[in-house]
């Protein structure tokens, strides 16, 4: 079982940087697929972007491509997400979650542990 801590968030003015991190307990965390989704309000949570267990396997959504990044270290439990050249509409909840296995996925319902979602609001 993998639980997903996730800090970061804040204010930041559009064009600015945050750095979202995740510390997931559980000694499994290795195996697990890693990912960062978000949900604004009145909307559905919608997919950032995932990692597999190894860099070199990941996927953004079209959106975040090219502004965002993740990377993770296993041997620190932790995936990081490093958002750059941030939008107002980028405002939402940040999650993070673990799915078991290999296979890099963009589905919420393919994940099965989730982080507590951390804000970050951009300002225009």
């Amino acid at each position: 079982q993998v639980q997903p801590v996730e800090s970061g968030g804040g204010l930041v003015q559009a064009g600015g940087s945050l750095r979202l991190s995740c510390v997931a307990s559980g000694h499994t965390f290795s195996v697990h697929v890693m990912g960062w989704f978000r949900q604004a309000p009145g909307k559905e949570r919608e997919f950032v972007a995932a990692i597999g267990w190894i860099g070199g396997s990941e996927d953004y959504a079209d959106s975040v491509k090219g502004r965002f990044t993740i990377s993770r270290d296993n041997a620190k439990n932790t995936v990081i997400l490093q958002m750059n050249s941030l939008k107002p509409e980028d405002t939402a909840v940040y999650y993070c979650a673990a799915a078991a296995g290999w296979r890099v996925r963009n589905s919420p319902d393919d994940y099965d542990y989730w982080g507590q979602g951390t804000q970050v609001t951009v300002s225009s």
